[in-house]
């Protein structure tokens, strides 16, 4: 099968581009033939540049014609679209309609619903631009870079798409992360039967570790900011006096603030702050940990530091909101707590670290559902799947 893959590149690399990529490397492993249309928002500089980027983001001729050309020239079977915001823009379905082949669109978030595309504001759950055909109140809100006018731009995009049909007629295959994104994006205005799941997947650590029952330590992962959960986890160790050895990996804005906090009361023997570390230093600890936590207060896309623990064996105390609630079952892989409750999270960090034997027993169950669902192999068939569907259509 020949696949046309198309990702606009964000300035600073994340979890989208590392998807793209992976789901490249797996295709061409598999033999298929794979050409990469990748474009890089540091190709907006100056005003004038921003200026292009903010027309480019509603319609692009010029990406509508790049994409024509290869189409021609390549010949795929299918084209799969990772990210097009803000400089390939929804004209690439255009280019894919006229040449008569078959599009994906991946939803790596919630853009097509809202403007800032993480159905969040001020810290909390926003849901208010989800279905409207003008998001005005992402608009109103400045949801987009804390600014009006940019978010303008995104809003308009969004607008002229849900009226001209693009989502609706345009696209040929939605993939989503969780059934609970599916939910979300069908209520943005997406047709259900167009929504297919697909989680993403992760490679298993070389050699996993036989826990013991002396519990070492709990484990967050992640980036030090609001949306996060980190000030929850915090407080929860303040507010009730907690002393189970904690390492915190990753950096942010709040890493300051939070190790201020920390040395201030006296906690920093328990907990320890390693800052950034590379995936082969986080998978070793998370080989070495009893159980990971995962505040996070949004909905989430599809967390690889979750997918990265149930393929290390280890249980995972999540947030009961959005995407966690689905991916770890409560009791099962992990436990559950309120989202920004502190004195939850605490009661639930005092339960695990206190009962072992049954952390254990939940962090085999998380490596079993991580081999039947979240291996490459297992992803390559999903994946093929929802090509061959629109491929014999």
């Amino acid at each position: 099968m020949r696949v046309l893959l198309l990702h606009n590149r964000y300035q600073f690399v994340g979890g989208e581009e590392s998807v793209m990529q992976a789901e490249k490397a797996l295709l061409e492993a598999k033999g298929h033939q794979v050409t990469l249309i990748e474009i890089s928002n540091d190709e907006i500089v100056g005003i004038w540049g921003k200026a292009n980027a903010a027309a480019s983001a509603v319609y692009s001729i010029a990406s509508k014609q790049r994409v024509s050309a290869e189409i021609a020239d390549f010949r795929p079977d299918i084209v799969h679209v990772h990210n097009f915001f803000p400089l390939l823009s929804p004209s690439v379905y255009d280019a894919c309609s006229d040449a008569r082949v078959p599009v994906v669109q991946t939803l790596h978030n919630y853009r097509l619903g809202c403007p800032n595309a993480i159905l969040l504001r001020d810290g909390k759950v926003c849901e208010d631009c989800l279905g409207k055909r003008i998001p005005w109140p992402g608009i109103v809100h400045a949801c987009y870079r804390g600014s009006r006018t940019q978010s303008a731009v995104v809003a308009a995009m969004l607008a002229f798409h849900q009226l001209r049909g693009t989502w609706q007629k345009r696209v040929d295959a939605y993939i989503v992360l969780t059934a609970f994104q599916k939910e979300k994006m069908v209520q943005a205005g997406l047709p259900r039967e167009k929504v297919y799941i697909k989680p993403n997947y992760v490679f298993a650590p070389e050699k996993l570790v036989d826990r013991s029952l002396d519990v070492s330590y709990a484990l967050f992962v992640g980036r030090l900011s609001q949306e996060k959960g980190v000030a929850t986890l915090i407080d929860a160790y303040l507010q009730n006096n907690l002393r189970i050895p904690l390492k915190i990996v990753g950096d942010g804005p709040l890493r300051e603030v939070l190790q201020a906090r920390v040395e201030a009361t006296g906690l920093e023997n328990a907990i320890q702050s390693l800052g950034w570390q590379d995936k082969s230093a986080v998978l070793s600890l998370m080989c070495s940990a009893n159980f990971l936590v995962f505040p996070s207060t949004w909905y989430e896309g599809f967390p690889v530091t979750i997918l990265e623990a149930f393929a290390c064996g280890l249980p995972v105390l999540a947030s009961r909101l959005g995407s966690m609630a689905e991916m770890v079952e409560d009791g099962v892989t992990g436990l559950h707590f309120e989202a920004g409750n502190s004195a939850d999270l605490a009661n639930k960090l005092q339960w695990a670290y206190e009962h072992p034997k049954e952390m254990i027993c939940m962090g085999k169950n998380a490596r079993r559902i991580y081999e039947a669902h979240y291996t490459p192999e297992a992803n390559y068939q999903q994946l093929m799947a929802i090509y061959h569907t629109l491929h014999m259509k």
